[in-house]
């Protein structure tokens, strides 16, 4: 069908993982199975499942909502972004901006634990280019923070580029409570000072599975510029607090890397990596989500946005659309 995304690509996965993390990798899905979800009629960028299909607007003259790129991850990335606009869309002279990633696990790009360091790179640069005066990229590590950055490969990748600062912060100094009037359950939180201070929050996340919501993506990975993320887990409902935390966290541009989708066993693994070489972007980090979640497999199963329950919440409160069949959604192959 012209239009649809190549098929993903099958790889293995054979180095030792750290700090304790199970060595017995369950790894890359195959092709054959990858091609079953095809012969059942479940790839949404193909045909209709369960009542969808994927708008036909890879030609339109307007601005996308969504833009999916097939390709190598910097210029996949890159490519993603100017078709939305360009960074000077997002990132005016002089901004501060603030990059979130997943680089909170100790383990390696194989894993599909942490977002390529390629796409933050080049994000970084293209904000850089659009005359951002401190870009920023954080994120708030679950493993030892030495091994998160060395494993990563995040702050190795921005080395030596002017203006980019690649931090973990695991100080409570770092953050500030900060109230949340927007927000219907947690009415406050520890969020991290260097966003309070930016004019442009970024979205950046990898894209996986979770065992609580289902998928942690953009809005998900805002957890990584909150202090005390695990209150959201033990004293309110996960996907109520995720929706609160993202009236305050709303990204201004998401890019979800995409090049390796961690399927299953989420967010730390080990599970099912698939290999699909893919961005995708969008001013709405919502929409962006909910694209992502049609386009791949989870748990071995097709999921639609609206199962996802924080980016249901998150559509009935006016934060974005999970509507994708409404979306003006450009396609591209590099």
């Amino acid at each position: 069908m012209a239009g649809m995304l190549a098929l993903p690509k099958a790889a293995s996965f054979s180095g030792a993982i750290p700090n304790g993390v199970a060595s017995n990798w369950r790894q890359i899905m195959d092709r054959r199975q990858f091609l079953k979800y095809h012969m059942q009629g479940a790839l949404y960028v193909a045909a209709g499942a369960a009542g969808f299909i994927w708008p036909s607007t890879s030609l339109a003259k307007d601005s996308p909502d969504v833009v999916i790129v097939e390709g190598d991850p910097a210029k996949a990335t890159r490519a993603a972004v100017e078709r939305l606009g360009g960074m000077k869309k997002f990132v005016k002279a002089g901004d501060r901006v603030v990059i979130k990633p997943n680089m909170s696990f100790a383990q390696p790009l194989e894993a599909g634990t942490n977002t390529h360091p390629q796409v933050v790179r080049t994000i970084a640069v293209m904000c850089r280019e659009a005359g951002a005066k401190k870009v920023m990229v954080l994120d708030h590590p679950l493993h030892r923070e030495s091994e998160c950055v060395r494993l990563a490969g995040i702050q190795a990748a921005c080395q030596g580029l002017d203006g980019i600062e690649v931090h973990m912060l695991t100080s409570q100094r770092l953050f500030a409570n900060t109230k949340l009037p927007a927000a219907q359950e947690m009415l406050e939180s520890e969020i991290a000072r260097e966003v309070l201070r930016s004019e442009v929050l970024i979205a950046a996340p990898v894209a996986k599975s979770h065992a609580d919501t289902g998928v942690s993506l953009g809005m998900k990975g805002m957890m990584g510029l909150v202090y005390d993320r695990h209150i959201m887990h033990r004293r309110y409902n996960l996907d109520n607090s995720i929706v609160d935390m993202c009236t305050k966290l709303k990204a201004n541009l998401s890019v979800v890397d995409a090049s390796r989708v961690l399927t299953s066993g989420g967010p730390a693994g080990p599970g099912d990596v698939l290999l699909a070489d893919t961005v995708i972007a969008s001013s709405d980090m919502v929409a962006a989500d909910a694209t992502t979640v049609a386009l791949f497999p989870w748990y071995g199963k097709r999921k639609r946005p609206e199962e996802i329950e924080h980016l249901v919440l998150a559509h009935k409160r006016g934060l974005g659309r999970i509507d994708i069949d409404s979306l003006k959604v450009q396609k591209v192959k590099l």
